[in-house]
């Protein structure tokens, strides 16, 4: 549910990125710098929604996703209101340059980010499987009860997770704006994505959404070269059926 403010959280990301690239920061370095600023800013997301909502016994249903929809409403709007409609980009060594693989070119720029997003990925699966406080966000999804057994919050470890995430998402915007040019609309692009990479994945599997990503990644860029844009949006949605119609749980889940 959390999750459909993200995209508009990566898209305030990569205007971070391009605030701070304008004062010559590198892109790559903007995304690590802003972080730590979008962990507490997402520690303080949630805590309004607890406070406003499931700390209240409110419907966590339908009124918890309208209102992240509306905070990422308020941050598209926010973001049209300071920058404008128009494409921003950023500027660096790896932009514009290629490595060349026999009669292939692949773009720097690709090669930077795919290897910071594995790396990241890598990162986040060690955490959530070698520390208590990554083991408890993978088990307060499944039982609060036997979480509060183990003696910790499930709220705080809510409040936590929402961090950690919202904090990728600095870093996954510095990324996005170092593949390609960024506007305020871009989010709509990929909350759908979002979503059948989770599950395609699996729930709760980072492998799995590491996976997934690739294979929808390299499917829409294949139609996108032998159909047209229009039908690679529905690539995603089409590999999502034909896996759910053979594997329910995803392709890694249990």
């Amino acid at each position: 549910m959390p999750q459909v403010a993200h995209p508009a959280f990566l898209v305030m990301g990569a205007y971070a990125t391009y605030v701070l690239a304008g004062y010559g920061v590198d892109p790559l370095l903007a995304g690590l710098l802003l972080m730590p600023v979008f962990f507490v800013f997402g520690l303080g997301v949630y805590q309004f929604y607890y406070s406003t909502f499931e700390g209240r016994g409110s419907d966590q249903g339908l009124r918890g996703i309208a209102f992240f929809f509306g905070v990422a409403f308020i941050v598209q709007v926010g973001l049209i209101l300071v920058f404008g409609v128009d494409q921003q980009l950023v500027d660096a060594s790896y932009i514009g340059t290629s490595v060349e693989f026999g009669e292939m070119r692949i773009p720097k720029r690709m090669l930077v980010a795919f290897g910071v997003a594995l790396a990241l990925t890598s990162a986040l699966a060690l955490y959530f499987s070698r520390t208590f406080t990554g083991r408890a966000i993978r088990a307060v999804a499944q039982d609060e009860g036997a979480l509060r057994l183990m003696g910790a919050d499930p709220v705080r470890i809510k409040r936590w997770a929402f961090g950690i995430a919202t904090a990728t998402c600095a870093l996954a915007g510095a990324l996005l704006i170092i593949v390609g040019p960024v506007d305020p609309n871009v989010d709509r692009l990929y909350i759908g994505r979002t979503f059948c990479v989770v599950v395609l994945g699996g729930l709760g599997s980072m492998s799995g959404t590491l996976v997934a990503g690739l294979i929808l990644g390299i499917a829409e860029s294949v139609v996108l070269t032998t159909a047209g844009t229009a039908w690679a949006p529905a690539v995603a949605f089409g590999i999502l059926l034909v896996v759910l119609g053979v594997r329910p749980a995803g392709l890694f889940g249990r």
